[in-house]
């Protein structure tokens, strides 16, 4: 539904389509709705949840137990099924809090309809309207330019060119581009999937897909143990008929049966059921935790990237400062502004006249038609000053990558007496024509506002003074701003330059308000080892003096330093950017070769921002974080954003994605053990042809208390441990002796306990028992492997281990439990039997974690003598 909007735009005699027109189109399909989304559907989502190999393999192996009649094997089948029901519930969940809150974020574009200027949400914009391109805005549909006032446009989405294209009336724009200054009305001409950069358009705005470590690890896995589960589940089902007498026994004896529930035990247990639940889960826990502070997740596996940070630059504006700016003071400069041909009105003195002329040039410098921040700040002080807009020729909006904007203003006829009025209540109003001068003949004359040495590198004379001043002004925390002036008209507004004989007449001095949070915020990533920098595009003095203010290197200097300064080649960018730690004056493509050249140094970058000229970075950078306020470019392209512009939800941040890591690897390492104890207990029987050493129902059970729900209260408690590359290498590393150890510890009972025993595993009677010592084996072992992995034990997590240890024994005891899962308590010389192959496996254990660092060592250094990097 359209609001009106509430922004004042220029008067136009164009009155846009009607409502009818509008319906009409949007029922006829040609309104600009585009398949995009800041979180899956609910079709992918339940695909995805649904439809994995792994559950195919679970589902197949529950039919056939089913079809053998023992539904208590079957039970894992369910367990999936419930956990299943949870991931899609959670997820569905996740993207309900999501999308609520990325409409909070989503921008509204201007139109133009029956005569009013009305806010619409991308997808309703249509064929034939009248749009309004607004700087910071992304251009939504492809349009012809019907009036302009200084529209400069970034189409690096489009054409990879990072220069920006000032545009003219009848000219294509398409959608995908970025309106970097001033402002257009566009006539649309191509919407939704038939405009020009549809494609483009989508692939910039938020799914720039993570490259996740995490998923990266866990897919390797799942690579592995896709090719290792059929074969293993064949030859398992091979060597059970053959303890049953082959095939014609095991037919004619309906013994098949146990063959397959005993084949379908080894293949539950090698599969790690529970871990891709876990990983889509907790993403997703996280990003809902995120949402109720107000911070946005755009892309789930960006969660697990914020982990991994370790080098964050920062843009001043919007981020530690509030983006709040007073101006203060415009100062004159000394003798200068005396050069200037000027003629005094009737009773004003030669001085105040040009001091007034210049901050009426500043006042229409300022009066764009979309300012930024300090073009805003200026006009509201002068405002209240009592000035008005003055007459302006032509104008060159500002830019961020031209870091200046200027006005051509007509010579005046020499004013007639003093041109002050008094207003209600006494205010003297300052009109344009008590701003006589005079200049040549033609033409008139031009006034620059913007960066001090943007501007005075551009100029002919001999202005250090000044810019000692500006340096002086700067180190006190202002923002410095140069008025200039030419007496010469601006040649070419499209391909604008600084007249070289332009003079500096005046200083603008505005403040910044840092935010309160700036500092503590800023202390935390210190301690976290995050090596934070400052990127603005604002003077290098000024932006260091607000860095020392917010103690950004603690009890160090921060060491700032000029863009312009910088090393085009990116090798050298990264050597010099090791030793700064401010930068000034960066243009918005330096941002994003700062990004680049962290990169090579192996850093995973984050870029906060506000402004259109962070989109590029945000973009490059391995996580975009954008302030709520932020341009709506600059949004579309960020994975994360902040929607109420707080920077002391950084930590937050962070801290949940080292969440999300250090626990999904602590779950992982849980997984994989089990999956390795199973692979090499099925291997086992293999080769050696015995009957599998314990029942589906019983991993089911074992599982459960040691590996599935301690799993999911793992995964989801507070963990701030600083993330490590080698994900995949240390739960491998974790895994291997755990599951080496039991593995052995099942084996050697199933092989040895028997003649120990003298039980016939032929027999039903003894086989049970067999197994159901095996059970009570595995279940110690799954214990010692929790309690390792929940390590360290001296809080809840012992209590956690102890509690579920205690769960297992208990519902040995309880007899519907015991008779469900064939629980069998061992009594007489099983049970000293049984106490000595735990013992035995106890010693397996330990034997098994005291050689895995030294067979460590020794297989690594054999690999590197060999030339193999690890």
């Amino acid at each position: 539904m359209s609001t009106t909007a509430a922004v004042e735009m220029p008067e136009i005699s164009e009155t846009g389509l009607t409502v009818k027109e509008v319906s009409q189109r949007i029922e006829s399909g040609q309104s600009n709705a585009v398949k995009t989304s800041t979180s899956r559907s609910v079709k992918d989502i339940v695909r995805a949840n649904v439809f994995t190999l792994f559950n195919g393999i679970i589902f197949v192996a529950m039919v056939m137990v089913l079809v053998t009649g023992s539904w208590r094997d079957a039970v894992f089948g369910f367990v999936i099924i419930i956990n299943t029901g949870i991931g899609i519930f959670t997820e569905l969940k996740a993207k309900r809090t999501l999308d609520k809150l990325s409409i909070l974020v989503a921008s509204d574009f201007l139109v133009r309809r029956d005569g009013e200027d009305v806010e619409v949400p991308h997808n309703e914009i249509v064929l034939g309207d009248l749009l309004w391109i607004r700087s910071g805005e992304q251009v939504p549909a492809d349009g012809q330019i019907i009036q302009t006032w200084g529209l400069e446009l970034d189409e690096s989405m489009l054409t990879g060119e990072s220069r920006t294209v000032r545009h003219k009336v009848g000219e294509q724009v398409y959608s995908g581009a970025t309106a970097v200054s001033g402002m257009a009305l566009v006539k649309v001409n191509a919407v939704g999937s038939h405009s020009y950069a549809a494609t483009l358009t989508a692939q910039a705005k938020v799914y720039k897909k993570t490259v996740s470590d995490l998923n990266k690890g866990i897919n390797t896995i799942l690579k592995f143990m896709t090719f290792l589960v059929v074969p293993l589940c064949i030859l398992l089902i091979l060597s059970q008929i053959h303890t049953v007498g082959g095939w014609d026994a095991a037919l004619s004896t309906g013994e098949w049966r146990q063959a397959v529930v005993s084949a379908v035990a080894g293949v539950v247990g090698m599969i790690p059921e529970g871990l891709v639940l876990l990983t889509s889960l907790n993403f997703a826990v996280a990003a809902m935790r995120l949402a109720r502070h107000n911070t946005l997740v755009q892309e789930l596996e960006s969660v697990e990237t914020l982990a991994r940070v370790d080098a964050l630059n920062l843009d001043k504006t919007g981020t530690i400062t509030d983006g709040g700016i007073a101006f203060n003071q415009l100062i004159m400069l000394g003798s200068r502004w005396r050069e200037l041909p000027a003629q005094p009105t009737e009773g004003g003195s030669f001085e105040t006249l040009t001091e007034q002329a210049a901050t009426q040039a500043l006042y229409d410098c300022c009066n764009e038609e979309q300012p930024n921040g300090t073009g805003q700040a200026v006009l509201a002080g002068l405002k209240a000053q009592g000035y008005k807009p003055g007459q302006v020729e032509s104008r060159v909006p500002f830019s961020s990558a031209r870091k200046w904007s200027a006005v051509v203003k007509p010579i005046l006829p020499p004013a007639g007496g003093d041109s002050r009025s008094e207003s209600e209540g006494g205010r003297t109003e300052i009109t344009p024509s008590h701003f006589a001068m005079t200049a040549p003949a033609s033409g008139g004359e031009t006034w620059y506002m913007g960066a001090p040495e943007v501007i005075i590198s551009a100029l002919g004379g001999d202005y250090s003074d000044v810019l000692q001043q500006v340096n002086d002004y700067a180190n006190d925390g202002n923002r410095v701003l140069l008025v200039a002036r030419s007496t010469a008209s601006l040649a070419d507004t499209d391909n604008p330059q600084i007249d070289p004989q332009a003079k500096p007449v005046a200083l603008v001095l505005c403040s910044e308000k840092i935010r309160e949070d700036a500092e503590q915020t800023l202390a935390w990533f210190r301690e976290q080892g995050v090596r934070c920098r400052v990127i603005s595009g604002d003077n290098p003095v000024t932006v260091g003096a607000i860095a020392r203010k917010v103690r950004l290197t603690g009890e160090h200097e921060p060491r700032f330093m000029d863009a312009r300064e910088l090393p085009e080649d990116v090798n050298e960018l990264a050597r010099v950017l090791e030793n700064v730690d401010v930068l000034g004056r960066v243009l918005p493509n330096q941002k994003k070769a700062i990004v680049q050249a962290l990169h090579t140094q192996n850093h995973v970058v984050a870029m906060t921002g506000d402004g259109v000229n962070d989109a590029l970075a945000i973009k490059e950078a391995d996580l975009g974080i954008a302030m709520g306020n932020a341009a709506p470019a600059t949004k579309a392209v960020a994975q994360v954003v902040l929607v109420d512009s707080k920077f002391s939800h950084l930590p937050d941040v962070v801290a949940r994605g080292r969440q999300v890591m250090a626990n999904m690897e602590r779950v992982a390492s849980l997984f994989l053990v089990k999956t390795v104890y199973s692979a090499l207990i099925s291997l086992g029987v293999v080769l050696t042809q015995i009957p599998y050493p314990y029942l589906p129902r019983h991993i089911t059970y074992i599982g459960a208390l040691t590996i599935g729900m301690p799993a999911f209260i793992l995964a989801l408690a507070p963990n701030t441990r600083r993330y490590i590359p080698g994900f995949l290498k240390r739960v491998v590393t974790f895994a291997l002796p755990g599951g080496i150890a039991t593995a052995l510890s099942v084996l050697l009972t199933a092989w040895f306990l028997p003649g120990i025993m003298g039980w016939d595993v032929t027999k039903n009677v003894d086989l049970s028992a067999l197994r159901a010592t095996s059970a009570i084996i595995l279940f110690l072992m799954g214990v010692f492997v929790l309690a390792r992995v929940a390590q360290p034990l001296n809080s809840w997590r012992g209590i956690l281990v102890a509690a579920f240890a205690a769960a297992g024994v208990i519902g040995a005891f309880i007899p519907f439990v015991a008779n469900f899962f064939a629980l069998i308590l061992p009594t007489g010389t099983t049970l000293v039997a049984t106490l000595i192959a735990l013992g035995g496996s106890a010693l397996i254990f330990v034997i098994c974690l005291w050689l895995a660092p030294l067979v460590g060592k020794v297989s690594g250094k054999l690999l590197r003598q060999h030339g193999f990097n690890i």
